[in-house]
């Protein structure tokens, strides 16, 4: 982290400091109070269950030094300093800019509503083959998150790349504008939060507010393929490069094809044409590759090296990750769902190489509003003729998915389980030598228990 003291926090945030010394060092932010690393600054957030104030001793207890505070208006404590602000979360904002305008690092911010983290994974990936790049730690890409990711950026680095999402309206607009970003890429536009929003054209609106982060320059590289995104392209004013498949993209990929099980494309721009090759799986893959390698290019970085650096990327853990569990495969995908990406999920699956039967394993995909059943019913009708043997559903809400691939007269066999154990013990019961399964739900679904559980079998 830069190097900050008290002082500094309290006219950064307009706080009062109630008690201890501002001279102290501040090395950390903390809003876990479990933990330490050194002279961390805790900062309780008030959440909709837990109010954080009441680990504050815990948080000292463990070596925070110092803590902001909305809800003391004096304190006596000789050993630690207490910073009165009028909103914890605001206050951290402040402290995010604090830190970020102490790093002149030029910095790209990746949003959309599904791979933001894998494409910011592929970006740094590219980059990296001439340059120092830092990028989001962990999942700290909220409104509480990304002022963390600031802290720890320092000017060791050439470039960043910073995952920003969005949860409820205004979030991203407001942690871009901590970010300020040099360029913005724009995945898609999903269903992903539509709760929150009413609308995918209010969803788009909402991701391109991610050009707040901008000062008087900026570019935005934009998806192509995606008919929002397109459809909007102009409505900030800032300029755009346009990526995907489509002939209009001024980034292309092209001769999308397999090689030994991989995918592999042609990556083209005006006359120049790259041989691309990916580690991970997934068709999808392929766009957010052509995102990385136009990052890399339009940031001066020669696309053949970055091309060669993008194929050791490998994926992430629950994130397409493959598994070999006895004698047949386990594609683990739990971290998290939306249409769009168990669509594509079960689509990896009907083109995954193998001896025996391909068996797709879903379940409930959260925060879709008011027309959950019909997004889950489309999941359905859209994966009923993928090349699979078997379709297990589990919950009451996902029976939807169920009905949508019955409807459209899938031939492959439908199972619906009520929770996640009985569906467990009956692959533990059912699967064979060169079998391949394919998990995917909702983070909050647990899904990866059945993993868990057939490799203890």
């Amino acid at each position: 982290m830069i190097n900050i003291c008290i002082k500094d926090i309290v006219e950064a945030t307009k706080g009062k400091l109630l008690c201890g010394d501002e001279k102290q060092q501040i090395d950390h932010l903390s809003i876990d109070s479990r933990s330490s690393q050194g002279n961390d600054l805790f900062i309780p957030i008030i959440g909709a269950k837990v109010d954080a104030h009441r680990f504050i001793d815990g948080a000292f207890s463990v070596g925070c030094v110092a803590t902001l505070t909305s809800e003391h208006d004096s304190m006596d404590d000789p050993n630690h300093a207490w910073i009165r602000v009028e909103d914890t979360v605001l206050a951290l904002h402040e402290i995010g800019k604090l830190c970020r305008n102490r790093v002149t690092v030029p910095a790209i911010g990746v949003t959309g509503s599904v791979g933001k983290t894998t494409t910011r994974e592929m970006i740094a990936y590219a980059l990296s083959a001439e340059k120092k790049v830092y990028k989001t730690q962990k999942n700290y890409n909220s409104s509480v998150g990304l002022p963390i990711t600031m802290s720890l950026m320092s000017n060791d680095y050439d470039i960043a790349v910073l995952e920003l999402g969005m949860n409820v309206p205004g979030e991203l607009g407001t942690i871009s504008e901590i970010a300020q970003l040099k360029m913005a890429v724009l995945t898609n536009v999903g269903v992903a939060h539509i709760e929150f929003y009413g609308s995918q054209e209010a969803i788009c609106h909402e991701k391109y507010t991610i050009s707040k982060g901008f000062g008087k320059e900026g570019l935005l590289i934009v998806n192509g393929d995606d008919e929002l995104l397109y459809k909007f392209r102009e409505s900030t004013g800032y300029p755009y490069v346009l990526y995907g498949t489509k002939e209009y993209c001024d980034y292309r990929a092209e001769d999308i094809h397999m090689e030994n099980g991989h995918y592999a494309f042609t990556f083209v721009h005006n006359e120049m044409r790259v041989p691309v090759v990916l580690s991970v799986l997934g068709q999808h893959n392929v766009l957010n590759a052509t995102a990385a390698l136009a990052a890399a290019h339009l940031n001066g970085v020669d696309v053949t090296l970055a091309a060669k650096s993008l194929y050791t990327f490998t994926g992430f853990q629950n994130r397409l990750q493959i598994m070999d569990v006895k004698d047949y495969k386990v594609i683990d995908d739990t971290y998290n769902a939306s249409p769009a990406s168990m669509v594509a999920g079960v689509n990896v699956l009907g083109g995954f190489e193998t001896s025996g039967r391909r068996i797709a394993v879903l379940s409930e995909m959260r925060e879709l509003g008011e027309n959950t059943l019909k997004y889950h019913r489309e999941v359905g009708e859209k994966i009923a003729s993928e090349p699979i043997n078997e379709l297990i559903v589990i919950g009451d809400t996902a029976k939807a998915i169920a009905d949508g691939a019955r409807q459209k007269k899938c031939s492959y066999l439908v199972h619906e389980f009520d929770d996640k154990m009985q569906a467990a013990e009956y692959l533990n019961q059912n699967l064979k030598a060169g079998d391949v399964v394919y998990l995917k739900a909702s983070n909050a679904i647990g899904l990866k228990e059945i993993t868990k559980y057939l490799m203890e079998q």
